[in-house]
């Protein structure tokens, strides 16, 4: 059996376990206090964010017990910022997270790289996320993401399941999220360059996470 057959197994039986241990303690779940997201500045430094409504539809698919999609745009950078951060107050029901790697294809993106980097926010140890540069005709994005749960940033949704077993029997808890940040790339701008773009942002937003997703 070759590696990436292993690890493809290993990841179908880790979450089939995650799914029936969930299910079956379900009566257990405690919850923590939270802001919504109806709260969530407009405001974060040069940037002023406008509300985008997500189709019922869509809702229907993801069902989020709470979301935060806004555009947020700064006079000093033509490109604007996507936030989405849908967030899931219980997973025990089979409502989790879905990964932009599967949803963004879905809506017609062609993914042209993905990579781990590490996130070093102040007042934090670094954690992992995915970067993702996406394509639709002439047009790249770059996106970054990851898991965040209890404090706790992962990029793999995998190890994301794993932890969410973990902190359930531990913590009694499924709540968490997912937290997408992707803006459009200045033609002819790295991987690297549009990273660097998006960290300010990202050290405007990442303070305020576990308010609206509890530790």
């Amino acid at each position: 059996m070759s590696n990436v057959t292993s690890r493809f197994v290993a990841a179908t039986l880790l979450i089939a376990s995650a799914a029936i241990y969930l299910q079956a303690h379900a009566g257990s779940e405690e919850y923590k206090d939270r802001l919504e997201f109806s709260k969530f500045p407009a405001q974060l430094s040069g940037w002023t964010g406008t509300d985008v409504p997500i189709d019922e539809d869509v809702l229907d698919i993801l069902k989020p017990s709470d979301y935060l999609l806004r555009i947020y745009q700064n006079p000093q950078q033509p490109q604007y910022i996507d936030l989405f951060i849908p967030y899931f107050r219980t997973q025990r029901e089979g409502d989790t997270m879905h990964s932009p790697q599967h949803c963004l294809p879905g809506a017609g993106w062609t993914p042209l790289e993905n990579k781990r980097i590490t996130l070093a926010m102040p007042g934090h140890e670094p954690f992992p996320v995915n970067r993702y540069i996406i394509a639709l005709g002439d047009s790249r994005q770059i996106v970054l993401y990851w898991y965040w749960a209890h404090n706790r940033g992962v990029a793999s949704e995998y190890w994301a399941k794993y932890y969410l077993v973990k902190d359930s029997i531990q913590m009694h808890r499924s709540d968490g999220a997912l937290v997408r940040i992707t803006s459009p790339m200045y033609p002819g701008e790295s991987a690297d360059a549009a990273q660097q773009r998006l960290i300010p942002f990202v050290n405007d937003v990442f303070p305020l996470l576990n308010s609206y997703i509890p530790q």
